[in-house]
């Protein structure tokens, strides 16, 4: 759009535009998918052997650690 200028010389047109806004993610909230600590880590694979320990099932700390960060991380392997 061109700019036009009104009788007192001030230019009307088109305001300019703040930086960072009319951006598709202009006013939303972007969160990033941290990596989960050892400590979340450690909690959920306590949970996984308390519930492998009810069911019975053999396994080891090694195995509820690497399937807890599994979970945490969502990964689907």
């Amino acid at each position: 759009m061109a700019t036009k200028k009104t009788t007192k010389g001030t230019a009307v047109g088109r305001p300019k535009k703040a930086a960072g806004l009319g951006t598709p993610s202009a006013g939303r909230k972007v969160t990033a998918k941290l990596a989960p600590s050892e400590d979340e880590i450690r909690k959920k694979a306590e949970e996984i052997y308390h519930e492998r320990i009810a069911r019975g099932e053999y396994g080891t700390a090694q195995d509820d650690w690497h399937k807890a960060e599994q979970l945490l991380k969502g990964s689907t392997k």
